[in-house]
């Protein structure tokens, strides 16, 4: 089993907004890009478990806005753990970039309960890189975020629009298989419209997004649902 990288870097904007401007987005998208093929009914559900340290090195360099950071996550979507990816996302001057390689369910478990040997000897770079960090940081499961994604692409540009509603925290559940472990709202309903592309923003994509003067904003899912545990 091979991994996948995704290592070249992307812009990224994103924007907090609510429910009125949420629609008027969707609309507008609907009329100029194509829904990911990978939704089902336009949407999907993701299910993510973050990575931290005993000093939530992860949290501080975000909530501090450090220049160079990264942060390991698991995740599926829609409920299928057939396929489950451990992911690195990094950013550096505002750039973003992400590594992934797959995981089968019964490695993501052994990952959750602490079973970390075997990974030092996978096929699978990030998984060792993960293994390194696990035990050398003391990296470990923190918290589980939910949330619903509506996505959308345009070729041009490779851009990639999201909207992302209801998310919701763990508390202090990291058995993120396990369809039983309740998560609650994580704070106040937001809706988080996220654009990622290449090397320029089509100027379809820039108008069809504008929102009058609002502006950019640091927003991180991990952060909001640290809140609560």
């Amino acid at each position: 089993m091979n991994g996948m990288n995704e290592t070249a870097y992307r812009h990224e904007w994103k924007h907090i907004i609510g429910a009125s401007d949420m629609i008027t987005i969707r609309q507008r998208l609907r009329a100029v890009a194509k829904v990911d093929a990978n939704a089902v009914d336009g949407k999907y559900l993701i299910r993510s478990l973050y990575f931290d340290n005993l000093s939530d090195q992860a949290l501080r360099e975000k909530l501090d806005g450090v220049n160079r950071r990264e942060k390991f996550r698991i995740r599926y979507y829609n409920g299928d753990t057939s396929e489950i990816h451990l992911e690195k996302k990094g950013k550096y001057n505002g750039l973003g970039t992400k590594d992934r390689a797959v995981l089968r369910a019964q490695e993501a478990q052994r990952i959750v309960d602490g079973d970390l040997e075997w990974m030092l000897y996978s096929d699978r770079p990030l998984v060792q890189e993960l293994y390194v960090k696990m035990k050398n940081r003391g990296l470990k499961p923190k918290t589980i975020v939910d949330y619903t994604r509506e996505p959308f692409v345009y070729a041009p540009g490779n851009v990639r629009v999201t909207l992302d509603y209801n998310i919701r925290t763990g508390l202090q559940c990291t058995d993120f298989l396990n369809p039983d472990c309740v998560t609650i709202p994580a704070g106040d309903a937001v809706t988080i419209l996220e654009v990622k592309w290449d090397e320029f923003l089509p100027a379809v994509i820039r108008d069809t997004i504008q929102l009058g003067s609002r502006q950019t904003a640091s927003f991180s899912k991990y952060a909001a649902c640290r809140v609560y545990g």
